[in-house]
């Protein structure tokens, strides 16, 4: 799999074979196109290179562009669900917990962080969008990861100050800020990853330590 030198061509064939079941409003063609160029391309060049910049685009103003959205984004996630992914064989946790920040309701970064891990041959506990606070220190208490990732989407559920003040209760975890909602600047010992290769290094680096 390539997680570099896609061609700008193949991109754009991408980007418009996608827009067209989108646009059918056929979330299992996009899937199943997730899970093919996910496949060739690998889930962190697929995720930065066309699905970034995809949903960045959609307008979501009318009627019709909102059901278009919820297409593509459904697809995605399935695909990158389905990808790499063996049922009868689940890959262990691995110790990494990932999650959506509280109030946070789009964490399709973290579906796009746990199948780039299963294509390294690690797992992750994903525990989807929206988690409070006290959920999450649950969680690691429960799970005992060495790893936590909260994706926040928006300024508005990314609390800065929150997010550090959890990687304080819990110092043997390593806890990272993920998504484009972390625009204040987050402080020791939290830290903020800003692409999806960043996140997966970052990752696999904590397991071993």
């Amino acid at each position: 799999m390539l997680t570099e030198g896609v061609s700008a061509d193949a991109v754009e064939v991408a980007r418009k074979r996608l827009s067209l079941a989108a646009e059918d409003l056929d979330g299992n063609r996009v899937a199943a196109l997730i899970v093919d160029f996910a496949g060739q391309w690998g889930a962190p060049a697929l995720w930065e290179r066309v699905c970034i910049p995809m949903l960045a685009a959609l307008p979501g103003h009318t009627a019709t562009e909102i059901a278009v959205e919820h297409a593509l984004s459904e697809g995605v996630r399935v695909g990158l669900d389905v990808h790499q992914r063996e049922p009868v064989r689940p890959l262990p946790a691995d110790g990494v917990l990932l999650a959506g920040a509280e109030q946070e309701t789009h964490c399709l970064g973290l579906h796009a962080l746990a199948a780039a891990l299963r294509e390294r041959g690690r797992g992750s506990l994903l525990l989807g969008p929206a988690l409070p606070w006290v959920a999450l220190a649950g969680a690691v208490r429960r799970a005992r990861p060495h790893t936590v990732v909260v994706w926040s989407q928006t300024p508005v559920t990314a609390r800065a100050y929150r997010l550090v003040r959890f990687a304080r209760d819990f110092p043997s975890v390593r806890v990272y800020g993920a998504g484009p909602g972390w625009i204040e600047p987050l402080t020791v010992p939290a830290t903020h990853l800003t692409s999806l290769t960043e996140a997966v290094t970052a990752c696999l680096a904590s397991a071993r330590r």
